[in-house]
């Protein structure tokens, strides 16, 4: 490794994609470690660690040309050791500094970086990730599987029907699990992927979503404030670790998903803040998280965060980032509330105009550097373009998460059962604009804390109605056109907010209701799957059609799925209500035979048992405004999914005969002539 005029060139100008090749700690080719840093205008910059016992005046970073990189070779440091950087600033203030760039730190509250080789590790995904290079996932079943790896299980967690899971590492372990300052011990990232590919596997979801797993100092930021941007956290092991999770999912044919935060990092001394005694990284304060917002506009910075998207998709084989806070990037005056404090942009408007840019070179850089990767914007205004291509004016996510249906369907499902009548519209008007971007519908972290209740507590009525409140809202999640996402805890009804700081309450699963909830959510999971009505056209309306949107005074909601490729369908009925509609009719599209693949009221899931057995053929019957109509029985709080099994012809619908030709007659003589 070393640095050359064109890569100095590259990085200052805010297109060198690789800078993690440079920056940092690197073997050097005559021995020891190339120790590279960027402190443009500092006085000094030494590195000390513990291959030097930390004297910090022994190893001085010379400056390369005017870039404002420094640079250094220590022959004695090794693999495993631990450094910082020293920088005296322009006025002679002392600063101690973590490494940007490092590939791992020590475990919080230390902050020190650790130096670390990330090659060795074997891959066994090739064919993981040959398929992934020519697949298109707007096409494709998504069902995102959203985890916080240090309280998804704990190393003791017994788990009802299955086998107690220990912690196989020692603490001492580099792969172990460790006691935190509140006591709390976490699963490392070999021992997690054994539990839980396999469980994800078996509930049928297609993808793990990771909250952040780049090391921060705070355990109650959930990963999102960050200090390493290149360091996985060193709370659930070696940066190895994490390869070994992501390539196990692969083996499973998961695909995994990094949350990744580009808009914001955590004001912690030893981090990127003031890192050369002045703004550096930061361009203001954080006016509603209390933090710094990066300069976008600030070439070398876009190098960092460019390169730092670069490596993880490179060095982790990611196959989607999830760009936190999206909103608050692309607004100049988001969380400014004091009109004196507002700026605008060079045309008098809000929009963030460098942070438009640099999502825009970010979206581009990933679809051009590694196809088959896709990009989610957290994004939750009416920002247009969204998912559209920067050459016509959009952003260019593949996806983002539409926070609109997320908050009226979650709004309606807690309103009482009498009185949603009056809120249909809540349930109809994500379909207004549900094709407007490609979304993602998320059940997110977000919707299990500060007091919004678990799921399960925001349903009304008794026990059963909850189970059975949120037995219709994963289903009519799925049912639902967009990819879905769902926070973990949620597939077995977990009673209490998501706390971090301990394991999810796995010991529900002693009790039938959670546990029957739990093989509800496995079984809609696998229909799902094996359903591409439900998932092809995910993003047009050429897979979507209402039935009846405005039944409002009986609480239900119909419409069918399409699959355009084989015009397979799939009908879809909600009863909201407490009501029970023995003998209950649609107008469906097609005439024939239609069989119930589903309903969440089988006794199985803790229903009541009220299914439609028998395979159900249409009657002749007009009805909303389709030619034949379907009859069954529709208990209370309940949905159903139906498939036609048969296509038949409507004896009802009488095809206008078609005139014979007149048939063609020779005129021999004019033949002849």
């Amino acid at each position: 490794m070393g640095w050359s005029s064109d890569n100095l060139y590259l990085f200052n100008q805010g297109t060198l994609l690789r800078a993690y090749e440079n920056m940092g700690a690197h073997p050097s080719a005559e021995g020891g470690i190339v120790f590279s840093v960027w402190a443009p205008g500092a006085r000094s910059v030494t590195v000390a660690g513990s291959f030097n016992d930390w004297r910090q005046d022994e190893f001085f970073l010379s400056p390369l040309e005017s870039s404002g990189v420094w640079s250094t070779t220590v022959p004695s440091a090794q693999e495993g050791d631990l450094y910082k950087f020293f920088i005296t600033t322009d006025e002679g203030e002392l600063l101690v500094k973590a490494d940007p760039y490092a590939f791992s730190a020590q475990l919080r509250p230390e902050t020190a970086s650790v130096i670390s080789f990330l090659d060795g590790f074997e891959w066994n995904d090739g064919d993981w990730m040959a398929k992934r290079a020519v697949s298109d996932t707007l096409k494709s079943p998504m069902n995102i599987y959203e985890v916080h790896l240090g309280s998804w299980r704990g190393p003791d967690t017994r788990v009802p029907g299955e086998a107690e899971h220990p912690c196989t590492f020692s603490a001492q372990s580099a792969d172990g699990c460790e006691d935190n300052a509140g006591g709390q011990k976490f699963m490392d990232y070999r021992d997690i992927a054994n539990q839980l590919v396999p469980y994800v596997r078996s509930m049928g979801y297609t993808h793990i979503e990771l909250l952040p797993v780049a090391e921060h100092p705070f355990d109650g930021s959930w990963g999102y404030q960050v200090t390493g941007y290149y360091a996985p956290t060193s709370r659930y092991g070696t940066p190895k670790g994490l390869m070994y999770l992501v390539n196990k999912c692969h083996e499973a044919g998961i695909g995994v998903i990094m949350d990744w935060v580009p808009g914001h990092f955590c004001r912690d001394a030893h981090g990127l803040g003031r890192f050369n005694g002045h703004k550096l990284y930061e361009k203001k304060d954080h006016k509603e998280w209390g933090t710094y917002i990066f300069d976008l506009g600030r070439t070398e910075v876009k190098s960092f965060l460019l390169s730092n998207a670069h490596y993880w998709l490179s060095m982790y084989h990611f196959d989607g980032i999830r760009v936190d806070g999206v909103s608050s990037m692309l607004y100049l005056n988001y969380g400014v509330n004091n009109p004196a404090e507002k700026v605008f942009n060079e045309n008098g408007g809000e929009e963030n105009l460098e942070a438009v840019k640099f999502l825009q070179d970010f979206n581009t850089m990933v679809g051009k550097e590694f196809k088959g990767v896709f990009t989610v914007a957290e994004e939750s205004t009416a920002w247009p373009l969204v998912t559209y291509p920067p050459s016509d004016g959009g952003l260019g996510f593949n996806y983002k998460w539409n926070m609109g249906w997320m908050n009226d369907t979650l709004r309606y499902f807690s309103v009482n059962f009498p009185w949603r009548g009056d809120h249909h519209n809540l349930l109809t008007f994500s379909m207004m604009y549900a094709f407007s971007e490609n979304f993602i519908l998320p059940f997110s972290h977000d919707e299990v804390v500060h007091g919004k209740c678990s799921l399960i507590g925001r349903m009304p009525g008794y026990y059963n109605d909850q189970f059975a409140g949120l037995r219709v809202l994963a289903m009519y999640q799925i049912c639902h056109p967009g990819s879905k996402l769902s926070f973990m805890g949620n597939e077995f009804g977990q009673f209490i907010e998501w706390r971090f700081y301990e394991p999810l309450e796995w010991f529900l699963l002693d009790f039938d209701s959670h546990r029957k909830h739990l093989d509800f959510i496995r079984m809609l999971n696998l229909l799902y799957l094996k359903t591409p009505a439900l998932w092809r056209d995910n993003f047009s309306w050429e897979g979507f059609r209402w039935i009846d949107a405005d039944n409002r005074s009986q609480s239900v909601l119909s419409f069918y799925r399409t699959d355009t490729v084989t015009g397979d369908i799939c009908v879809c009925v909600f009863n909201m209500s407490t009501i029970d509609f023995p003998d209950y009719g649609i107008g469906v599209p097609e005439y024939g035979i239609y069989k119930e693949v589903l309903t969440t009221d089988m006794e199985r899931f803790g229903g009541s048992g009220a299914v439609n057995d028998s395979p159900i053929k249409t009657t002749t019957d007009e009805n909303h405004g389709l030619d034949q109509t379907l009859v069954f029985h529709l208990p209370p709080i309940s949905g159903i999914i139906f498939t036609l099994t048969e296509k038949m012809k409507n004896p009802a619908i009488k095809v206008p005969a078609k005139k014979k030709a007149a048939k063609k007659t020779t005129d021999k003589k004019k033949e002849q002539k």
